[in-house]
């Protein structure tokens, strides 16, 4: 402890009083002291449900005696009671559980589903927790988002096919929250997310270490021979100190702050680091709430609305969050049956401020972000503004979002800056098109001083820039050629190709392209497109995911070095420059993207089934044939017995 009363390394700013933060005018003083899982309440236990619980159709049903004792007996070989299977008024409540050894972002949930099955028994139900496939971004290959509708698919047989009346969803790593939302709105029973959680500060000597961040900052320093590949390896480590998923504010942290933006997460739960205690409390309070909602029979589809999902673009602007956040959103629009697509980003979203001051396009990490209040904090200041599209969206607490959060303002104003007073003023998602291709996605939070200065402050060309084009196929030949690529200087423009959803396959991050080593020497950047995906945690200004990608049969296949392109800001547009005489003719003379051998094989039979069925990063990245299957639980009554 120092002499002005501050731990030694804490950063949280009470010793120099820079944490006051006065309430806006008319809202009462923060909330956020008070605001805590540690003092969980059971006040439901013994309401009858709202309508018949489904697992009764297993467990207790009158009509088939044969087949009921059929289904009971196995489930009592465990030392389960028939009193915990057969009451009507006790629902079997599922625990999609995504953690494993594979799974190390997430592995942290097997012990935090403890304290969720204790919750669900002290609230009168039943846990019954089981495995989902496993999706980790750094270690499946080609990548992980080919997993995310494998993962989904195999949650939607679960949720229906078993006896089970609702589901706690835990999830954390990028792909595991959009996977098993997708998959909870498809059924439509019951569902709550909780996250893992993020990992604890990084450091490196006194300094913040971000993950993702130092890796690109890392690549940057190898490049420029600043340090060795034994030194990259250290440096990146130091960035997970702990369990949980990154704490930077890429894709997992994105994902669950907009799981509970959209009302799917208890208000608060979603920034907690996953070494906190207040985590476990969270999953007690967690399992007691999805017992609730069986009860009251609150479904997705009573959440997951028109109006929480313009919330969520909304929140998404104000923390800075990833680039795969429309892909995600898309997708589980589709499963709803609400339309959403990226123009709505970019007509909800752009216009509004960056209020969260966290990597990567802010200062700190996520473990200042919880302490400083977390996505009620933001919403907060969102409300207070008129900001937030819809405070009256319903969530899982059963309160609505200006409930939940009105009056919470932040203890640090660091960290969630005020909204007259952001990072950035205008900080969303544009969504350009063109001849190029028909949409692709841009962060403008992320725009450099020294990007803006190259390419977007031409007096008489403000916002827009050209140049000559550089087109990699893939990141292996990006790897290849970009040290000896003579024609890449300042100006040029690279486009990586062949990395989308049928090109890669399964879209993966590997947009995430830097210029040669004695262009980065010279402190210059270069503009990067792409087909395919690029890390949340990355700082890049990007133009990424790209549709319809080159395999597809877009724009993008039919580019080479040296034809040049035109990027218009204001105009919202992304076009080649070139006749649409001069296109034809080039699309005749190459061929398709495939026809080129350009599209490598499938390696597996999944490779296969989602090529021939998936669709655009645009539209959601989705299996099209999987999204006429809707609200199955109702629409499609119980499946049929299985003897």
């Amino acid at each position: 402890m120092s002499a002005n009363g501050a731990c030694e390394g804490c950063t949280c700013g009470r010793a120099d009083g820079s944490v006051v933060a006065p309430p806006a005018e008319g809202f009462e003083r923060s909330r956020q002291e008070a605001r805590t899982f540690t003092a969980a309440e059971n006040k439901y236990e013994g309401v009858e449900p709202a309508v018949p619980l489904r697992s009764k159709k297993w467990f207790n049903n009158v009509e088939d005696p044969e087949m009921t004792s059929l289904y009971t007996e196995r489930y009592l070989n465990s030392g389960l009671t028939l009193s915990e299977l057969r009451p009507l008024n006790k629902p079997m409540i599922g625990i999609a559980q995504t953690g494993s050894d594979l799974s190390p972002c997430n592995r942290h949930h097997l012990e935090l589903a403890k304290r969720v099955r204790d919750g669900i028994i002290a609230n009168g139900g039943t846990p019954f927790e089981f495995p989902c496939h496993p999706i980790q971004e750094t270690g499946k290959r080609p990548t992980a988002s080919l997993d995310r509708n494998l993962s989904y698919l195999s949650l939607v047989e679960v949720l229906y096919g078993y006896p089970l009346d609702g589901v706690v969803l835990l999830t954390g790593c990028d792909k595991t929250t959009p996977a098993l939302l997708m998959a909870a709105a498809t059924v439509n029973i019951p569902a709550i997310v909780m996250n893992v959680g993020p990992m604890l500060n990084g450091y490196n000597g006194p300094a913040l270490v971000g993950s993702g961040g130092v890796v690109w900052d890392s690549r940057k320093l190898l490049a420029e021979g600043k340090i060795n590949e034994a030194q990259f390896i250290n440096r990146v480590a130091l960035s997970a100190p702990s369990v949980g998923h990154c704490n930077t504010m890429g894709t997992a942290s994105t994902m669950n702050a907009l799981a509970e933006a959209l009302g799917m997460a208890l208000p608060g739960s979603s920034s907690i680091p996953a070494a906190y205690r207040e985590r476990g409390a969270c999953g007690y309070s967690t399992g007691l709430r999805i017992v609730d909602l069986v009860r009251e029979d609150i479904k997705p589809s009573d959440i997951l609305t028109r109006e929480a999902f313009e919330n969520a673009i909304a929140v998404n602007t104000a923390i800075g969050g990833s680039t795969n956040a429309p892909i995600h959103l898309n997708a589980i629009a589709k499963h709803i049956g609400v339309k959403l697509d990226c123009s709505d980003w970019m007509n909800v979203g752009y216009e509004l401020p960056l209020l969260v001051n966290v990597m990567p396009a802010g200062e700190w990490l996520c473990e200042e972000y919880h302490r400083a209040g977390g996505l009620p904090a933001v919403i907060a200041e969102l409300l207070a503004h008129d900001a937030l599209p819809h405070p009256s969206a319903l969530t899982v607490s059963g309160q609505t979002m200006s409930e939940n959060c009105l009056g919470d303002f932040t203890t640090d104003r660091r960290v969630i800056r005020p909204f007259d007073t952001p990072l950035v003023s205008k900080a969303g998602f544009l969504n350009l098109s063109g001849s190029l291709f028909d949409s692709a996605i841009m962060k403008t939070s992320v725009i450099s001083a020294a990007f803006r200065e190259q390419y977007l402050s031409d007096p008489e060309d403000p916002e827009a820039f050209e140049g000559p084009v550089a087109v990699f196929d893939g990141p292996e030949d990006y790897h290849h050629r970009i040290e000896h690529a003579e024609h890449v200087q300042a100006g040029t423009i690279l486009i990586m190709r062949g990395a989308g959803p049928l090109g890669y396959p399964g879209a993966a991050e590997v947009v995430n392209m830097i210029p040669p080593g004695h262009l980065i020497k010279k402190g210059i950047e270069l503009p990067c497109i792409g087909d395919g995906r690029q890390s949340g945690t990355s700082g890049s200004p990007s133009i990424l995911n790209a549709s319809p990608e080159a395999a597809a049969g877009g724009m993008l296949a039919y580019i080479r070095d040296g034809d040049r392109i035109r990027i218009d800001l204001k105009k919202r547009t992304a076009d080649v420059l070139m006749s649409a005489e001069e296109i034809e003719q080039r699309k005749t003379e190459l061929g398709t993207y495939e026809q080129r051998g350009l599209v490598p094989d499938s390696q597996t039979p999944w490779q296969e089934i989602f090529r021939n069925e998936v669709g655009q990063l645009s539209e959601g990245m989705v299996l099209n044939r999987a999204v006429k299957f809707q609200r199955i639980a109702q629409t499609k009554g119980i499946p049929r017995a299985n003897h």
